[in-house]
């Protein structure tokens, strides 16, 4: 759905393919019980009756990012930040993965 201020219009279609910043994705039930302000006119454009299948550039592009996924290095282990509440630091080379939590009361 998106709004044509100039023309007061509100225009219902298939789903965005790409994001817009005026307009907005509704699902069946909304898009079916829109209102819009008096002297407004809604235009609902043709819903195709199927879902499109994916194509061949849908696949490719699918199958690339998965290549490029697979041959990226492996991010570096990312340290967790320590706050006052964790307690004093683990020795080096030891693997801390329980701990003790104490009532505040």
């Amino acid at each position: 759905m998106t709004y044509v201020y100039a023309e007061s219009t509100a225009v219902l279609g298939p789903l965005a393919t790409y994001a817009e910043p005026h307009s907005y994705d509704l699902c069946a039930q909304h898009a079916a019980s829109l209102t819009v302000p008096r002297g407004w006119e809604v235009m609902r454009l043709a819903m195709p009756s199927s879902p499109p299948q994916p194509g061949p550039d849908d696949l490719l592009a699918l199958a690339n990012a998965v290549r490029e996924a697979a041959s990226a290095p492996a991010a570096p282990e990312q340290r967790a930040v320590r706050t006052p509440f964790d307690g004093p630091a683990p020795a080096e080379g030891t693997r801390r993965h329980l701990r003790i939590l104490r009532d505040p009361s």
